[in-house]
């Protein structure tokens, strides 16, 4: 009985290794038509030069082994964008001492604007958030309670977060009660909790869109 099992074990691994390469083949052949049909580079490769050129994004910056995989740039509505995969690596170890590895996989979708700006954070409240606050990292409120209720808001310039998070934007927002979004420098990125897929990439490219043009003009001002 031992020597069926053996068998049968590396047939459903390979089994396993087929069906994650033919999606891979797919996804591979998705983007490459998404990219011609807009005009944007592709490339599937590994690549760790994005991370360290963006780790100043906070979700570009944790774990280790980090790198973007299937890696689109072009333009989107005449502002400079990129999208891709981002990867990186977690540990743990259990009470016998065995550690095991947690890979873990990050949409971004991003759109280069006309003026840098302090770093704000804004993601929808969850139970972290909210442990986080009980111990005092607290986040920023507003006058609206039901968006300070179902989105955490963090600057190290609240002004700058009470400009930006304006009653037109945070009607979007709460609209849109998914997004999670970073802007630092001269970088405007959505967040995607898991790879990124072809269909996702123009609705979250128009949001980044929207997000940008409803920034008050002020704020561009020198």
């Amino acid at each position: 009985m031992e020597f069926l099992l053996i068998p049968l074990g590396i047939a459903v691994v390979i089994g396993i290794f087929v069906i994650a390469w033919k999606l891979e083949q797919k996804r591979r052949e998705k983007w490459t038509a998404w990219a011609k049909q807009n005009g944007w580079s592709y490339d599937h490769r590994k690549d760790r030069e994005v991370s360290r050129r963006l780790a100043f994004l906070d979700k570009l910056n944790q774990g280790s082994n980090r790198y973007a995989m299937h890696r689109l740039q072009g333009e989107w509505k005449n502002r400079p964008a990129e999208a891709f995969t981002f990867h990186y690596e977690t540990y743990s170890t259990d009470s016998k001492g065995n550690r095991k590895t947690h890979h873990h996989h990050v949409g971004v979708v991003l759109l280069r604007i006309e003026k840098v700006f302090p770093e704000l954070t804004i993601a929808p409240e969850g139970f972290l958030s909210k442990i986080a606050q009980a111990v005092g990292y607290d986040d920023i409120d507003f006058e609206s309670i039901e968006f300070s209720k179902k989105f955490v808001v963090r600057s190290e310039d609240k002004k700058f977060a009470y400009d930006f998070c304006h009653t037109r934007m945070m009607e979007y927002l709460l609209q849109n009660p998914r997004t999670t979004l970073e802007l630092d420098r001269d970088i405007l990125a959505i967040y995607d909790g898991n790879r990124l897929e072809p269909e996702e990439i123009e609705p979250y490219l128009d949001q980044l869109h929207t997000i940008r043009e409803w920034m008050p003009d002020y704020l561009f001002s020198d």
